[in-house]
C-alpha cells in the first residue's frame, strides 16, 4: 500500500502524483494507492493520514511496518517523515520540508491552489501545530528514501542531506523543488516502494 501526501498549496492532481498513479494503473495496483486532498491545518491533515493508514491496516489485515509505504513531497515529506517514525514504516522523501516550523512561518496568509481555482487561509496556529509534530531524525535510516535535488529554490538540499544523513539518498543535480524531471527517477521510487520489506 503506498500512501502519498502532497505538498503546500498542491492536490491529488500534482505531476508527480499523477505520474505515480498511472504507473501503479499500469501495473495492477491501483488498490493499493492513495492519494488524498490534504486539508491545510497540518494537525487535521495528519489526522487523515492516520486515518487511512489505520483505515486500510483493518480493512487489508495488513502489517503497516511491512506493507505501507509513505510518499512524502515537500510538506508533504516532513508529514511522511513524522508518519514514518509512528508507524516504522518505509518511507519516499522528495524534495521535503526538514524544518517546516521555520519554512512555513513566511506563508502565513490567504493562498490559491495550484490545481484548482480553489483558495485556502494558512493560519498562525498552523506553525505551532507543525513545531508539536516535529520529530527526531529516523531512527532506521534503512527504510527511507531521499530525493533531493541541488537547484531547490525553495529549500536547502543539504539541510535534507544531513537530516536524512545514513538513508538511501539520491542527489539531483539541478533540478526543481517540484522535480519537473520526476518521470526519470519514477523507476527507481518505485523499486523501493514496491519491493518486500
Amino acid at each position: 500500500m503506498i500512501l502519498y501526501l502532497h505538498g503546500f498549496r498542491s492536490s491529488p492532481q500534482s505531476f508527480k502524483a499523477t505520474l505515480m498513479a498511472q504507473a501503479l494503473q499500469a501495473r495492477g495496483l491501483s488498490g493499493d494507492w492513495l492519494c488524498p486532498q490534504l486539508p491545510p491545518s497540518p494537525g487535521q491533515a495528519m489526522a487523515l493520514a492516520n486515518r487511512l493508514i489505520e483505515q486500510a491496516r483493518d480493512e487489508r489485515a495488513m502489517r503497516v511496518e511491512t506493507d505501507m509505504v509513505v510518499i512524502g513531497s515537500s510538506l508533504g515529506g516532513y508529514y511522511a517523515h513524522c508518519l514514518a517514525e509512528h508507524w516504522k514504516c518505509r518511507a519516499v522523501l522528495l524534495n521535503p520540508v526538514v524544518y517546516a516550523a521555520r519554512d512555513l512561518a513566511t506563508q502565513i496568509g490567504r493562498h490559491t491552489q495550484y490545481h484548482g481555482e480553489g483558495s485556502f487561509a494558512f493560519l498562525p496556529e498552523y506553525i505551532d501545530e507543525l513545531a508539536e509534530m516535529a520529530t527526531s531524525r529516523p531512527a532506521r535510516p534503512d527504510r527511507y528514501f531521499l530525493l533531493a535535488a541541488t537547484g531547490d529554490e525553495l529549500l536547502d538540499w543539504r539541510e535534507m542531506a544531513d537530516w536524512f544523513g545514513g538513508c538511501r539518498q539520491l542527489i539531483i543535480q539541478g533540478g526543481d523543488h517540484g522535480l519537473s524531471d520526476f518521470q526519470a527517477y519514477l523507476p527507481q521510487v518505485l523499486e523501493f516502494a514496491l519491493a518486500p520489506a
